[in-house]
């Protein structure tokens, strides 16, 4: 990808260094740093809530709110900081693309924050810890990254690239596009009457929308509608993220069989699907996972 261009958004807190203390007070249960790893290494990646990623929610729509740190202003992301500038670019470039399309629709994209931290941090839905991966928050409407997890995708899940990293960042900007439709709020309505197995499947077609609207921007760049320019071989990048992230492959991996009812993200191959269909068509509306038929 060729982005430098100096373009930075405005919406990004550099939190690192900042800590909120240890474990995930979901639901009023306090969940251990080393739980998470082996619920990511089942294959819980992505998501909206952690909780949801966790199966704590207990059929609730409960949202906890804890003390978040005092918010001052944010810091200046350093100017060697190639990573953290990356992500606030493409952050940036996330906000003119849905910006445009909702206008383009008669409505106003009201844009996330994001916060890069370290560690652990306190969160509206929770203290958020770097072990749980990227996530978003619907909240306090904000996108949290801990940059160390590139690095894990690109060993662990041998998913390196700047698309790939970037399509990460899509993707939860995507879980902001649905809390912004009300989606979010359906689906938590769902979640309450709903078993857990059968909640699973709506987390899947929740996760692949996400997928969907991370393609929808991805077709921007393709299209040569954005500064950002692709180089050969990034489109790859990121499919070969998605494939790598897909419940039947981490499960394959971590224990050696597939549990479909515990799906939460989707497959591979439906990860890669819709990806692929929104990337293709640049049109949020093809991004209808929740129709008959589908995934």
């Amino acid at each position: 990808m060729q982005w430098d261009d100096g373009q930075q958004s405005e919406n990004v807190e550099d939190v690192r260094g900042s800590s909120g203390g240890g474990g995930l007070p979901f639901g009023g249960r306090t969940i251990g740093v080393g739980t998470i790893v082996i619920a990511l290494i089942g294959g819980y990646f992505f998501g909206i809530d952690p909780r949801v990623i966790l199966g704590l929610a207990g059929g609730g729509g409960d949202q906890r709110q804890v003390q978040q740190a005092p918010q001052g202003p944010p810091r200046e992301i350093p100017a060697n900081d190639r990573e953290a500038r990356f992500v606030s670019r493409v952050l940036l470039d996330t906000e003119q693309t849905w910006t445009e399309i909702f206008a383009q629709n008669n409505a106003t994209y009201r844009k996330p924050r994001l916060d890069l931290y370290s560690g652990s941090y306190p969160t509206a839905c929770g203290q958020g810890v770097s072990a749980a991966g990227p996530f978003y928050c619907p909240g306090d409407e904000k996108v949290y990254i801990d940059l160390g997890f590139f690095d894990l995708l690109a060993r662990r899940f041998q998913s390196p690239g700047d698309f790939a990293q970037a399509y990460v960042v899509a993707h939860e900007v995507g879980h902001h596009v649905q809390k912004l439709l009300g989606i979010t709020d359906k689906t938590d309505a769902m979640r309450r009457r709903m078993s857990e197995t059968d909640y699973n499947r709506v987390s899947v077609r929740v996760e692949l929308q996400a997928d969907c609207f991370a393609g929808v921007w991805g077709h921007r760049l393709a299209a040569g509608q954005s500064p950002i320019k692709l180089d050969p071989g990034d489109v790859d990048e990121a499919l070969r993220a998605a494939t790598a992230i897909g419940d039947d492959t981490l499960q394959k991996e971590s224990r050696g069989s597939v549990v479909p009812d515990s799906f939460t993200h989707g497959t591979s191959a439906q990860r890669v699907t819709w990806f692929k269909r929104g990337m293709d068509s640049g049109d949020f509306r093809q991004c209808d996972t929740f129709r008959t038929g589908s995934p």
